[in-house]
């Protein structure tokens, strides 16, 4: 328990770099993992069930944005609350966060699954779904729904042995679900001729294999964060806490949600079903990058939050500044990839060839401002990390809200008006021009708190002198 405690404690007082590097590439590989993890099924299906099976699938993507939100809503919340408290040495309500986080990931994912299960048909045609598409979009979601609550029980307990110092055991239950997930959808799609609902049942397969091992891992009475009789009764202002600080990426994966359904009723109206397909693959590459940055971001977290809580500010403009380097590389080689290697990339899921010139020209545009988006995320996550839910959710729905929706519903109507190109590509070009305005915001924001932090530590370093 001492050298648990002693993990802890080293937040506040090892060398940033070291410890950036000691949380955040376990948090990457996680993270790409993951990202991987979503692949591998567009990609087995793409090739073994066809074209128009990437356009189910992609009909998908806003009701698994809503099922992230309601699990973010918990995870990052709890995650935060964790790294703060053992940074404040309350090392009892960091044990009652873990006690809560079961009992709403089991209250919510069951909840979440029983009521869209019953609206499912009339919400994927609310999606964009059509007759041709329909059909695989439901197989795969019924799966994924009867399964929802493992997913946010696997989720949440993997937040919490992040934050608790485990980085590396949150890293195996993500590689352990890659990897099951990959060895299974071949011998589910191909083998057992399952299709598209086989890719669904190895999925949700993976992440009860995953859970075991961390119901496992967090019984054991040694672990700093155990399961133990008193904890699991919900505590009105640990929830509170938890929800306030989970409500950013809660209404951001909200946002998504309905942003996605936008894309995909602007693409069905001006490109048809292969548009769909086609946006379903840049998004998964797109997502690639952009989960490595969340590794980034969640290496960042616990350090920036358990330092604010012991008030040594330096400590955490230092760890700001490293993971927006990290993050800006991360993406500037995304954008490298969409403009010079976009065929190359996409090829990877499907050999039609229609289907590959449509996402070819919407890779390269989405593709465009990738080099400043990774410093608009660590901006968001870091007023998370340090408990400023006000400013993370604001930033969170800028991009999404204020700049995306309206292009949204603008661009693809003048650009079928008023150009040579049909509506499609206004709906394209929406995408990085929020980009690029949200990160604008972004610098402002974050510009004006460090300026406070500067303040702060000059005034503790004039009343020690």
């Amino acid at each position: 328990m001492t050298e648990i405690k002693s993990a802890a404690l080293e937040l506040g007082t090892e060398r940033i770099r070291k410890l950036l590097v000691q949380y955040a590439v376990p948090a990457i590989i996680a993270m790409t993992a993951s990202s991987l993890y979503n692949m591998v099924d567009s990609i087995f299906i793409g090739h073994g069930v066809g074209p128009l099976a990437i356009s189910g699938l992609a009909l998908t993507f806003p009701l698994m944005n809503l099922a992230a939100a309601f699990g973010s809503l918990v995870g990052v919340g709890a995650a935060t609350l964790v790294s703060m408290r053992l940074g404040q040495r309350d090392y009892e309500t960091a044990q009652r966060v873990l006690g809560n986080v079961l009992v709403l990931n089991l209250i919510i994912g069951v909840s979440f699954g029983l009521v869209t299960l019953l609206f499912l048909d009339p919400i994927l045609y609310f999606f964009g779904a059509s007759e041709a598409t329909i059909g695989y979009a439901r197989e795969y979601m019924t799966v994924i729904l009867l399964g929802n609550v493992v997913t946010h029980m696997y989720l949440g307990l993997n937040s919490v042995l992040r934050a608790s110092g485990h980085p590396r055991k949150s890293m195996y239950a993500t590689i352990n679900t890659v990897v099951i997930n990959t060895i299974l959808d071949p011998l589910f799609i191909f083998g057992f001729g399952w299709g598209i609902r086989g890719a669904a049942i190895a999925t949700v397969l993976a992440q009860v294999i995953s859970l075991v091992w961390q119901l496992r891992i967090l019984s054991n009475k040694q672990e700093l964060l155990h399961f133990r009789r008193g904890i699991y009764r919900l505590r009105k202002k640990i929830v509170r806490d938890m929800l306030a600080i989970g409500m950013s990426p809660f209404l951001m994966n909200l946002a998504a949600c309905f942003i996605v359904i936008l894309i995909n009723k602007g693409l069905k109206e001006y490109g048809g079903d292969l548009m769909i397909g086609a946006y379903g693959i840049v998004n998964r590459l797109a997502f690639f990058f952009v989960m490595i940055v969340l590794g980034v971001n969640q290496g960042m977290q616990p350090i920036a939050g358990y330092n604010f809580g012991a008030k040594q500010y330096d400590r955490v403009m230092r760890v700001l500044k490293l993971t927006m380097i990290g993050a800006t590389c991360v993406t500037t080689a995304g954008f490298l990839l969409g403009e010079f290697m976009p065929r190359l990339a996409v090829g990877m899921f499907t050999s039609d060839e229609e289907l590959i010139r449509l996402a070819v020209e919407g890779m390269r545009i989405v593709f465009f401002c990738f080099p400043i988006i990774g410093f608009q995320m660590v901006a968001t996550n870091f007023f998370m990390s340090i408990g400023m839910a006000g400013k993370a959710i604001f930033l969170s729905l800028s991009r999404q809200l204020l700049f995306l929706m309206p292009g949204l519903i603008f661009l693809p109507h003048i650009f079928d008006v008023c150009t040579e190109w049909n509506g499609s590509w206004g709906v394209w070009c929406s995408m990085p021009l929020s980009d690029f305005l949200a990160s604008l915001v972004a610098f402002f924001m974050l510009t004006y708190q460090l300026r406070k932090f500067r303040a702060i530590g000059a005034e503790n370093a004039a009343k020690e002198g």
